[in-house]
């Protein structure tokens, strides 16, 4: 676990990375949104207020260990989802912006699930807002949709989610760029990040393409289960590493590399200001 802090409204709130999640200790949360000179009292005083909130608190409130000034002590952590809760039974004014931001994200959701042409509208328009071009934003997109018909394959054929669609996942990422997800995003020195969103266009174009091919292939020959859906990814991904060899051999480049696609462009806008 790795201790860090993250600071709201001048206020230090610990979190500590658990199992490739955050959490953060709730009394430092509580503390930030209150105001309270005793907030581990004010925590149980909301328990006991909200009677739904105390049933599901040994589901929300996790002990993990956490760096004091008396060294490492096992303090209530909770994940992003279980600080929203906790934050939904407070009362106090500073926590009604975060109330209305909820409200309203939960209100976009629900819009999103009825057209969810939205989403695809919302997404383009954030990735506008953290200055991608046109052009980097149409290949994103279009790999989202390329991801997105892969699993919905593989969800249609005995492939269990998460843990399973990870190892397929770095199957065809190791058969098209030689590395693994979490290996390119440490080449990318990306901790947390999206890769897909730090990757030029033709890494983008390759993640296509092998994700593309390996959906081909499943279809074609019809994979089940994890074992054949895996040997289905592989070969996808060599299509997708062939093509790649190939293009860095006749023009001497190499596609897989260090660059930081998002900070390459910060660093153009700036240089264009100056």
């Amino acid at each position: 676990m790795t201790d860090k802090l993250a600071i709201f409204k001048g206020k230090e709130i610990r979190r500590t990375l658990h199992n490739n999640v955050w959490w953060f200790v709730i009394v430092d949360v509580v503390a930030a949104l209150t105001d309270s000179v005793n907030p581990a009292g004010y925590i149980k005083d909301m328990r006991r207020r909200d009677k739904e909130l105390a049933k599901g608190w040994g589901q929300i409130a996790t002990p993990l260990a956490i760096e004091t000034s008396g060294g490492k002590q096992k303090l209530n952590c909770a994940n992003t989802e279980g600080i929203f809760r906790i934050i939904q039974s407070i009362p106090s004014p500073k926590a009604e912006p975060f109330k209305r931001w909820l409200a309203k994200v939960g209100y976009e959701r629900v819009q999103e699930i009825e057209d969810p042409e939205l989403a695809t509208k919302r997404t383009r328009e954030l990735y506008q807002a953290k200055g991608y071009s046109e052009a980097w934003i149409e290949k994103r997109m279009r790999g989202i949709a390329v991801r997105a018909e892969l699993t919905e394959e593989w969800k249609n054929r005995e492939v269990g989610e998460s843990r399973e669609y990870a190892i397929l996942t770095a199957e065809i990422s190791k058969a098209a760029f030689g590395v693994t997800p979490s290996e390119y995003k440490q080449l990318k020195g990306l901790d947390r990040e999206n890769l897909r969103d730090h990757m030029g266009d033709l890494e983008l174009i390759f993640s296509m393409l092998g994700e593309a091919a390996t959906t081909e292939i499943t279809k074609a020959h019809d994979a089940q289960g994890f074992d054949e859906n895996r040997d289905a990814a592989h070969k996808g991904g060599k299509v997708a590493g062939d093509a790649r060899q190939q293009l860095e051999e006749t023009s001497g480049r190499k596609v897989v590399s260090n660059d930081n696609f998002l900070e390459q462009t910060e660093k153009q806008k700036r240089l264009g200001r100056e």
